[in-house]
C-alpha cells in the first residue's frame, strides 16, 4: 500500500518573550525583551498509507493540532519536511488545497447567520466544484447524515450535533483524498457521537480516504481507528496498532457486576480494585488478567448475580498507565 503522507524531523519552534508586571515592566519590554524558545512538535516522524484512518493521541498541549496544521498546510514547520500526496503542505499548492480537508471541532467553518446550503454553495464556487458532481455529491452526503430538512436552516439555530453533521459536509464536498479531523465530536452527546462516528467508518469505505483523527474521547478511536500514534510533549512516544496497545498493555479487565442484593464491598474488594458503586447492587471492579477466571467463579459461586460483563480495560487508561501521559 502507497505512503500518502510521509513526515521526516518534524519539528515548530515559537519564539515568546518574557514581560514584566506593571508599567515600568512595559517601558523596560521596549527596549528589552528576554527571549526564549518554546518546542510545539519536536523531531516527529511517520508514514501514513492511502485509506489509513489513524488516532492521533496526547494530552493537551501534546503538539496535536500543532502537528495537523502543518500537515494541512496552515503552519509553517521551523524544521524537517512533510510530503502529502507528493506535495509540500506549506506551499499551499491549489492542487494540494483541492485534495485534503480539515475539520477542527471548535472552530466553524459555515457562516453563522447563513442556512448551511448557502454556504455550501460558496464552497462550491471556492473549489470550483462542477453542478453536477456537486449535486451528486451533497444529495449523498445529505442522505447518509439524514440532514435534508435542515438544509434552509440557520447555522446558529442548528444543535452542535447538527452543525457538525453540516460541517462534515461542507469539508467534503469537493470530495478530498486526505481529510484531517481534530476533535470532530467534541461536545457532542452519545448519540450523535455515534452517528458521526458511523458516518465517518462509511465514508472511508466508500472513498478509501486517508483520515488522520485527533479526539479525547478514546469511543472515536476505538470505533475507528485501527493505528494508534501517540504524542506528549511533542514528540511520538508510540506508534502501533490499536489492538497490539491492548493486548501488550492492558494488564487487566474489567467486571461490570448487578447483584441481586447488598454485598459486602470490602469483601469484593479484595478481588480487584474497584472503579465504581453505582449503587448498593452495581459494582465495577478491575482485576488483574492473571486472576479473572478465578474471580468469576467466585462471583458465581458466592453471590448471587443478576447480570455480569467482562470488558477489556478502557484504551484511555491502557495509554494513561503504559505512557504516563
Amino acid at each position: 500500500m502507497m505512503n500518502i503522507i510521509k513526515v521526516e524531523n518534524l519539528t515548530k519552534t515559537y519564539r515568546n518573550y518574557k514581560k514584566e508586571k506593571g508599567m515600568l515592566g512595559t517601558l523596560k519590554n521596549l527596549f528589552h525583551r528576554e527571549f526564549f524558545d518554546t518546542t510545539s512538535v519536536n523531531m516527529v516522524n511517520f508514514d501514513i498509507a492511502e485509506g489509513e484512518v489513524i488516532g492521533f493521541l496526547g494530552p493537551n498541549g501534546a503538539g496535536k493540532t500543532t502537528t495537523l496544521k502543518m500537515l494541512s498546510g496552515i503552519l509553517h514547520p521551523t524544521l524537517g519536511t512533510v510530503s502529502v500526496m507528493g506535495y509540500c503542505p506549506w506551499e499551499r499548492n491549489n492542487e494540494f488545497r483541492r485534495q485534503i480537508s480539515i475539520v477542527m471541532g471548535q472552530k466553524n467553518q459555515l457562516w453563522w447567520d447563513l442556512p448551511s446550503n448557502e454556504s455550501f454553495e460558496l464552497n462550491k464556487a471556492i473549489y470550483q466544484i462542477d453542478n453536477k458532481s456537486f449535486t451528486k455529491i451533497l444529495n449523498d452526503l445529505v442522505e447518509i447524515l439524514g440532514v435534508g430538512d435542515l438544509l434552509k436552516v440557520p447555522v446558529r439555530t442548528l444543535s452542535l450535533g447538527e452543525r457538525m453533521k453540516m460541517e462534515l459536509i461542507g469539508s467534503l464536498l469537493h470530495d478530498p483524498k486526505v481529510i484531517f479531523l481534530d476533535e470532530p465530536t467534541i461536545g457532542l452527546d452519545l448519540v450523535s457521537q455515534k452517528k458521526i462516528q458511523e458516518f465517518i467508518l462509511e465514508y472511508n469505505r466508500m472513498k478509501k480516504v486517508t483520515i488522520v483523527l485527533t479526539s479525547h474521547y478514546m469511543n472515536d478511536i476505538d470505533n475507528l481507528c485501527k493505528r494508534l500514534i501517540v504524542i506528549n510533549k511533542g514528540s511520538i512516544i508510540y506508534d502501533g496498532s490499536l489492538e497490539h496497545t491492548k493486548r501488550m498493555f492492558s494488564k487487566s479487565k474489567v467486571f461490570k457486576i448487578t447483584f441481586a442484593e447488598t454485598v459486602d464491598v470490602n469483601a469484593i474488594e479484595q478481588l480487584g480494585e474497584i472503579i465504581s458503586i453505582k449503587s448498593p447492587y452495581e459494582i465495577e471492579l478491575k482485576v488483574d488478567n492473571d486472576h479473572v477466571v478465578s474471580t468469576s467463579n467466585i462471583m458465581h459461586q458466592y453471590y448471587k448475580i443478576l447480570d455480569i460483563s467482562i470488558n477489556d480495560t478502557p484504551i484511555e487508561d491502557v495509554i494513561l498507565e503504559t505512557f504516563n501521559v
